[in-house]
């Protein structure tokens, strides 16, 4: 029998995904949730499932993170990502990093042991380093595809998307991750919402975690992950609160975007206004569930 405490949800990005990736992308998220979920069931912290699912996803080249990150102006990838703890409220966040084959685990690490909530480039690097952690190199993290889209820029379609992760444990722990490669063809040096506290990620024990996913710099003019946590931590379910959050971003922005939720109570939820958002969760009847066409906002 599962445990009735924990729960479990990842998202592989959320825009216009084309027809041809649609199996890759719901096989991508079903074996995160479940390599996520062993975890949890095995008595796994929170942050432990989050991380172990992250890695997978950034591991596999059809999403926007790790391998398979889009690339700069200059024809580079900077990624970044961000982990926040519910318990406690500490948070990790790395930006621009170039070389760091798990930027989930950087932020970890930076959460864990660094005197600062986020580190960067260079100096993220080092530290990055200095923890022992796997550095690969540049040529590692390009597809041919992502080449090709910033040879054609423009004229092919973005196929992969950010990805993220929330985790409750059995102690009840809430943890939220995030991490991208960014958008295609970003200015070098750009930062989106991903390692911004509260827009890419957010984590409270008191009301819910949340991860985002879609365009960051309207993401973040609504502080999107702290909204749909405000909002459960106000009443809402985590499906309706998702939902809620996405109507306020169009609103107020005209951005389009997803969420994926956990709220205290141990209840996923999630929203999209975009053509798609890949995801799947497990949460307290211990059934996996996959999907990435819109879903009237719950699970």
């Amino acid at each position: 029998m599962p445990n009735n405490n924990c729960a479990i949800i990842v998202h592989g990005g959320a825009g216009d995904i084309p027809d041809q990736q649609v199996a890759d992308h719901v096989d991508g998220c079903r074996l995160a949730a479940a390599a996520g979920w062993r975890i949890l069931q095995d008595g796994g912290s929170a942050i432990d499932a989050m991380e172990a699912a992250i890695q997978m996803l950034e591991d596999l080249p059809v999403f926007d993170a790790g391998r398979g990150s889009y690339l700069t102006t200059d024809g580079i990838v900077e990624m970044d990502a961000i982990v926040m703890d519910g318990a406690t409220l500490q948070m990790g966040a790395t930006a621009g990093v170039q070389h760091v084959r798990h930027p989930i685990t950087l932020a970890r690490r930076i959460m864990e042991r660094a005197p600062h909530n986020m580190l960067i480039s260079a100096g993220a690097e080092n530290f990055a380093r200095e923890c022992g952690l796997e550095l690969c190199a540049a040529e590692w993290f390009e597809t041919p595809y992502t080449r090709a889209v910033w040879q054609e820029y423009g004229r092919l379609p973005m196929l992969t998307g950010t990805v993220g992760c929330v985790a409750r444990d059995a102690t009840g722990a809430l943890v939220a991750g995030t991490s991208t490669g960014g958008s295609d063809h970003k200015l070098p040096g750009r930062v989106g919402d991903v390692p911004l506290v509260g827009s890419g990620a957010y984590a409270d024990n008191r009301s819910a975690a949340a991860s985002a996913t879609g365009d960051g710099d309207k993401i973040m003019r609504v502080v999107l992950s702290k909204t749909v946590c405000d909002l459960a931590g106000g009443g809402l379910p985590a499906a309706a609160a998702a939902k809620a959050a996405i109507a306020t971003l169009a609103e107020r922005t005209g951005g389009t975007a997803g969420i994926i939720i956990i709220d205290r109570s141990g209840r996923t939820g999630f929203a999209h206004n975009t053509r798609r958002m890949s995801r799947a969760w497990i949460d307290a009847d211990g059934t996996l569930q996959a999907g990435i066409e819109p879903a009237a906002g719950s699970t």
